[in-house]
């Protein structure tokens, strides 16, 4: 019988809040290993309050790796997430370290463990042109196009997310196929790693929102207005012609500050408007975890006992 000789690495995966940071801490100091986010927000550098982006203490603790990788206003694809997360991969691994990956982007974790089918490149003119016409019909009008062309597509993509449906329309309008078709396409080839996946969620949603809330609070405590008037007052993201249109700004709890601090709405409907989003988002990523088939699930309050198991009949003993 042939051994599996790949090298070995950890996903953590789960809806936000849920406590992937501290579990992956802890897999990465009792194991030897070294982080790798899979996070769609820390990438950028200033979103770090509203984003529970790991502790400066923390990142001392434990390497960690694709945090601050780009400008608030720069664009950062799944495909070069990919790129570098692999990159990461294959150095900590030549180290004798385990990679931990950790973070809750459905989109990161399949471009970098499945891989993702060869597209058109991007064409910067076509895109310019259907952000000016974003700007006359709006954004959910161009979503209402894509769903009479590519309806799959459009069922996945939600109406306020500018950033896919413009990539959508731009591969259909410059290859006159509609990017699910694409998507169907062959992938490139799978990553090298053999990855137990596992997801951290509680068994009662009732405590998932609890946590939202509470961790909210607590940024709000530690400085997210403070943060956000820092993003705001850079002269990149001044030079911006529609900054809520940026990944960065649409992340949650930042686009609900942005609006908050463009006189929209007063401070409680801000705090009410950010939570509920971020449940949303967490809806959101536990549909998609239930996809994942491969993965083990784990309630991170009750659990300890089982993660503990599936990790010591994953790894080799020391």
């Amino acid at each position: 019988m042939l051994l599996d000789a790949r090298p070995l690495a950890i996903a953590i995966m789960g809806p936000t809040a849920s406590g992937k940071t501290a579990f992956a801490l802890d897999v990465a100091e009792r194991f030897g290993g070294e982080i790798v986010s899979v996070d769609s927000a820390l990438v950028y550098r200033g979103l770090d309050v509203g984003s529970a982006k790991p502790t400066a203490d923390e990142q001392a603790r434990v390497p960690h790796h694709l945090l601050d990788v780009r400008d608030p206003w720069q664009a950062y694809s799944a495909a070069e997430f990919a790129q570098d997360a692999r990159r990461a991969l294959d150095d900590i691994a030549a180290r004798g370290r385990l990679p931990v990956l950790a973070g809750g982007t459905g989109l990161y974790f399949q471009a970098l463990l499945e891989g993702l089918a060869a597209m058109p490149a991007a064409d910067a003119a076509l895109r310019a042109d259907i952000a000016s016409q974003a700007q006359t019909l709006g954004w959910p009008a161009l979503h209402a196009e894509l769903a009479s062309i590519d309806p799959v597509a459009a069922a996945r993509i939600h109406a306020t997310d500018p950033q896919r449906i413009q990539r959508a329309l731009e591969v259909y309008r410059l290859t006159g196929k509609p990017i699910s078709h694409w998507q169907q396409e062959a992938r490139a080839a799978r990553l090298p790693f053999r990855v137990l996946k596992l997801v951290l969620a509680p068994t009662d949603r009732a405590v998932l929102h609890t946590r939202i809330a509470r961790r909210f609070d607590l940024m709000l405590e530690h400085g997210f207005l403070d943060e956000m008037h820092r993003l705001r007052a850079l002269p990149g993201m001044q030079a911006v012609p529609a900054p809520l249109d940026l990944p960065a700004v649409r992340a949650v709890g930042y686009r609900q500050a942005w609006e908050y601090l463009d006189g929209q709405g007063d401070a409680g409907d801000f705090r009410d408007r950010a939570i509920a989003a971020t449940r949303q988002l967490a809806k959101r990523q536990l549909t998609w975890l239930r996809g994942e088939l491969d993965a083990r699930w784990f309630d991170p309050a009750t659990d300890g006992a089982r993660l503990d198991r599936a990790l010591g009949l994953f790894l080799p003993a020391s």
